[in-house]
């Protein structure tokens, strides 16, 4: 059976198209609901002047989890009128619940990795999609094979700051990654995952790192930095990568 055919009914983001993805795609609100954003005129007109060249295709966002990832995810799905799921999510629903994930990771490490690998497969078979993808989906050829299909984008957050939403703030993270302690602990932890996961992040078509959004803008704290402008500056990424595309396949045409 495909492993996404466990999973209820999707939720989909604010505005979206009537058009729903195949049911294998399908996942419980509780782990796809993006939450409706009050765009700005200047992310609504950045994301319809790259719609048409981007034709649905699917963006997969990388880095340490942490609420900027995340929250860019859904905030950048919106702009776009796209679909938003959490891999590590769906394979928590898929093998079960969080208590299952855990098993799997003490008794059946390879069957958990397979899981993640399926899981991106269907998603990366699909189109209007932004996933905010877990460590392991850049921790395996075959999975960054995978998000090659679209186009993938490194959100790069300092890890003090991470530490810091999870000591502080009790940031949940997925299952998969068993992180807890003080903060330096939590920091450790964070450091070691980074170091294992750098080398696929490095992979990514572009990085959005927050500390050169904030040095941009003049600001002169890196909190000061809003969910709005990290997917702002995706958004003009994703334009550039869109025109060099475009340029490319001019300079390959014949006389």
């Amino acid at each position: 059976m495909e492993l996404l055919q466990f999973l209820g009914r999707p939720t989909i983001c604010h505005h979206l198209p009537s058009r729903k993805p195949p049911r294998a795609l399908s996942a419980h609100d509780s782990t796809t609901k993006a939450t409706p954003f009050d765009l700005s005129l200047t992310v609504k007109r950045k994301a319809s002047v790259i719609s048409p060249d981007l034709k649905g295709t699917c963006l997969f966002l990388v880095g340490i989890n942490s609420p900027i990832k995340s929250s860019s995810a859904k905030f950048l799905a919106d702009a776009l009128r796209y679909y938003y799921f959490d891999s590590d999510s769906v394979v928590e629903e898929a093998l079960g619940g969080k208590d299952a994930v855990r098993s799997f990771m003490k008794t059946n490490l390879k069957g958990f990795r397979d899981s993640e690998t399926e899981v991106l497969k269907q998603l990366s078979s699909m189109g209007r999609l932004v996933v905010c993808a877990g460590n392991g989906a850049v921790q395996c050829a075959a999975n960054l094979a995978l998000m090659r299909h679209g186009i993938s984008i490194w959100i790069d957050v300092p890890l003090d700051m991470v530490a810091k939403h999870i000591v502080e703030e009790n940031f949940q993270l997925p299952a998969s990654e068993t992180i807890n302690g003080s903060y330096p602990e939590v920091l450790t932890q964070l450091t070691a995952i980074y170091e294992d996961s750098r080398s696929g992040y490095a992979t990514a078509d572009t990085t959005i790192a927050l500390q050169n959004v904030a040095s941009q803008l003049g600001y002169d704290t890196l909190d000061a930095v809003t969910t709005e402008d990290m997917v702002l500056e995706t958004l003009k990424e994703i334009e550039r990568l869109m025109r060099s595309k475009k340029l490319m396949e001019e300079a390959a045409r014949p006389f």
